[in-house]
C-alpha cells in the first residue's frame, strides 16, 4: 500500500459504498449458516452465490472512488472467511452433503494460520499480499459450495452429487496445498528478516 493510499484510508468515513456491501455480504452470509440447518437449500446456494460473486465490488469501489478504509481492510477479509468457514461448518451437519468435520477444520485451520502469518508479518512491515494460488482456492471452495448445495436440492441428480464431491476433494487439496505454500513463503521472508 502506498503512502498517498495510507493517507486516504485514515481519512476517508468508514460510512461508504464498499463497508455497505461488506456489511450486505456478511448478512447474506449469516443468512446462508440459518438457512442450511433449515434444509432450505436452494434459498441458501442463491445467497451464497451473490455474497460470494459480489466479493469484488467492494474492493473495486474502494479503489475506484478512494474510499479505502483500515476497516474495510480488516472487514472485507473477515467476511470472505465467514462466508466460506461458515458455510463448511454449517455443511457438516447435513446427511448426503459429504462434508466431513475434518473437512471443515482444515479449511479453518488453514484461514486462521494465514491470517495469523499476514498479521505478524504485515505487522512488521512486510508485504505478504494474497496470491493467485489463494484466489483459485477460494473459486473451487465457492464451486465446491454450490455443487453440493445444488446436490441437496435435487437429490435425484447422480451426477451433481458427484461432481459436488469431486470439487469438495479438490476443495482439500487446494486448500491444504495453499495453505504450505503461505507457511513457506511466510517462512523465507521471516529468515530475511532476522
Amino acid at each position: 500500500m502506498t503512502m498517498t493510499t495510507t493517507m486516504t484510508a485514515n481519512k476517508t468515513s468508514i460510512y461508504n459504498v464498499p463497508n455497505a456491501l461488506t456489511s450486505a455480504r456478511f448478512a447474506l452470509a449469516i443468512a446462508v449458516m440459518v438457512l442450511i440447518p433449515m434444509h432450505a437449500y436452494l434459498a441458501a446456494m442463491i445467497l451464497f452465490l451473490i455474497a460470494a460473486s459480489t466479493d469484488w465490488m467492494d474492493g473495486y469501489w474502494a479503489r475506484k472512488y478512494g474510499q479505502v478504509t483500515k476497516l474495510g481492510r480488516i472487514f472485507d477479509p473477515f467476511v470472505d472467511k465467514i462466508i466460506i468457514c461458515g458455510t463448511f461448518i454449517a455443511l457438516v451437519e447435513v446427511t448426503g452433503s459429504g462434508v466431513a468435520s475434518w473437512m471443515a477444520t482444515i479449511i479453518v485451520a488453514r484461514e486462521l494460520l494465514v491470517t495469523s502469518l499476514r498479521g505478524m508479518i504485515e505487522g512488521s512491515g512486510g508485504d505478504f499480499s494474497a496470491n493467485q494460488l489463494g484466489k483459485w482456492k477460494m473459486v473451487v471452495q465457492c464451486a465446491a459450495v454450490v455443487a453440493i448445495l445444488l446436490g441437496l436440492v435435487y437429490p435425484s441428480l447422480n451426477w451433481v452429487a458427484s461432481a459436488g464431491q469431486v470439487l469438495l476433494w479438490a476443495a482439500i487439496l487446494i486448500t491444504l496445498y495453499s495453505g504450505y505454500v503461505y507457511v513457506v513463503a511466510a517462512a523465507k521472508l521471516m529468515r530475511t528478516d532476522s
